[in-house]
């Protein structure tokens, strides 16, 4: 597949980054490891990937702006294009020595995001996505599974941890949820959930409380593989109300009709 200049510019930060954290993966018994709150870990990893993505990126394009996990914002100079990179979504995973994580990076352009990449190292898996261009797992063109009728499909959610999301309505989202569909699954990474969407292992996937990095990339990409994504109202703001359905034509209503009833 023909890639924009854009794209390879992610393609390699991620891929780099990637290459970073299967190193420490490796070694994750040896890992520094520091707490940012109840039950969310940061390790010397995350830094490490997170520096080497920054570095990439403003080398290739020094006037865009950055949103990062870690690090917060930097302002662009160009007043249109920014960044938005989650360095390692999935990081108890990773620190548990589950091999569900990844590099996350999107491209905004004046409010639209317009490139994704999502990167797992240890099943070098590598999804990308461009506007109107479709989106790819490892060069291969991505399409949302076609099921109908949710009594066939797998689900994916995440569920809120210590400290963090109101577990209340987690628990009673997912009452409503389980028996109407096949199976519900809780990967641990948002951005690893939506690729599989994406690519059509996971029918649908819903999450509240979600940060702009650990969904930018998966919205693109589900879109460019001809599924839908919205928030809970169904509205357009997932970067900002942190709730996200998704899904194809069918199951993405489907699955808003559920999860209404849970309010």
């Amino acid at each position: 597949m023909a890639r924009s200049a854009l794209l390879n510019v992610m393609v390699q930060a991620a891929t780099k980054a990637g290459r970073s954290l299967a190193r420490d993966f490796g070694e994750i018994e040896n890992l520094q490891v520091s707490r940012k709150g109840p039950g969310d870990f940061v390790s010397q990893a995350d830094h490490r990937a997170e520096k080497i993505i920054r570095e990439e990126l403003q080398k290739a394009r020094p006037s865009y702006g950055l949103l990062m996990e870690e690090s917060g914002e930097i302002e662009s100079k160009d007043g249109q294009h920014r960044w938005i990179v989650d360095p390692l979504d999935g990081t108890t995973n990773f620190l548990h020595g589950i091999p569900i994580f990844a590099v996350s990076i999107a491209l905004e352009r004046a409010g639209q995001i317009i490139a994704a990449v999502i990167y797992n190292p240890v099943m070098d898996e590598l999804y990308t996505a461009e506007r109107g261009n479709g989106a790819f797992c490892n060069d291969r063109r991505l399409r949302v599974a076609a099921r109908k009728d949710m009594a066939d499909c797998l689900i994916g959610t995440g569920i809120p941890f210590i400290g963090v999301g109101d577990h209340a309505r987690s628990l009673k989202e997912i009452r409503y949820v389980m028996g109407e569909v096949a199976g519900i699954r809780r990967c641990g990474a948002a951005a690893i959930d939506m690729a599989w969407v994406a690519n059509g292992r996971l029918d649908a996937f819903w999450e509240n409380g979600l940060n702009a990095w650990d969904i930018a990339a998966g919205i693109l990409m589900i879109r460019e593989a001809g599924g839908f994504v919205s928030d809970a109202e169904g509205k357009d703001n997932m970067l900002k109300t942190g709730s996200v359905i998704t899904g194809n034509e069918f199951t993405h209503i489907q699955l808003r009709e559920l999860l209404a009833k849970a309010r």
